[in-house]
């Protein structure tokens, strides 16, 4: 069944002066445009493309890949505000609408947002939401407490910053245990802290068991020692080796190596600091 808003993999079955006409084992076709069409193709040949429908409203096919399909979430540049909401670019045209009804916030020419892409039912017309919350599940959750998650960042507020896990779940990174610089539209790797009784998720960037520490100075200088075991820098040492090593100054690389000695997680001797964590 040829689906819209998803990539798919369709069969070539026959060749037009517009381009490939595709299909499966439904009676539906689409066609995929000359300009798009592989230089080496045949009747019978499966091709791996996105099915949307254009500015008619009939169903095409395109090798280009969306920033996300039917189901998915993405940060997307508002292109232009017209009556009936904001068009995004998703990567493909025409752009998504995100309908007034559907953006949490009114939505800006020109700014970035994490939009969820749905697909209209009586429609059939895929559409853009900034309703995050809605599309996020928690109450059956498929991930455990130390588990590897995908995050995508889509709200900050005074607690931390608000993540999709997993392309389902609602989780939440606390501020004191961001050790990087850290925007809503990343997408990155984190892991499951806690699984709080009310299936809340507590996520960490880090794996599991690396020492939480009180800034991102300090963290550095940790995981730069625990994989060399011993650098030939003290207190003593000049800004600009401090500088060529880690990137930043001497007063805080100082700060770091103090906050580190008083954990006892270092040895500080004439050659250099030594990893004893």
């Amino acid at each position: 069944m040829i689906r819209t808003g998803r990539t798919q993999n369709l069969i070539i079955l026959r060749h037009t002066s517009e381009g490939l006409i595709l299909g499966d084992d439904d009676a539906a076709e689409v066609l995929l445009p000359k300009a798009e069409q592989p230089k080496e193709s045949k009747e019978g040949d499966a091709l791996r493309v996105f099915v949307y429908r254009d500015r008619e409203g009939q169903h095409s096919a395109t090798t280009k890949l969306p920033k996300a399909q039917i189901g998915e979430f993405a940060n997307m540049r508002v292109a232009r505000i017209r009556g009936a909401g904001a068009l995004v670019d998703w990567g493909v045209e025409p752009a998504l609408l995100v309908p007034h009804e559907e953006q949490k916030k009114p939505m800006e020419e020109g700014r970035w947002y994490v939009v969820r892409v749905a697909l209209d039912d009586e429609t059939d017309q895929p559409y853009g939401s900034t309703r995050i919350d809605r599309f996020l599940d928690n109450s059956e959750l498929t991930v455990a407490k130390g588990e590897k998650v995908d995050l995508l960042v889509f709200g900050s507020s005074d607690l931390g910053y608000s993540v999709i896990v997993n392309n389902a779940h609602h989780g939440l990174v606390h501020a004191n245990e961001v050790f990087k610089p850290v925007s809503i539209g990343d997408r990155l790797t984190g892991y499951v802290k806690q699984v709080r009784p009310d299936s809340k998720l507590d996520i960490v960037l880090q794996p599991i068991g690396y020492r939480q520490y009180i800034d991102a100075h300090t963290a550095l200088l940790a995981k730069r020692l625990e994989a060399k075991g011993m650098l030939p820098l003290t207190d003593k040492s000049s800004a600009e080796d401090i500088y060529t090593e880690f990137g930043i100054s001497k007063k805080a690389f100082k700060k770091a190596l103090g906050a580190l000695y008083k954990e006892r997680l270092v040895r500080i001797g004439e050659d250099g600091i030594v990893w004893a964590g």
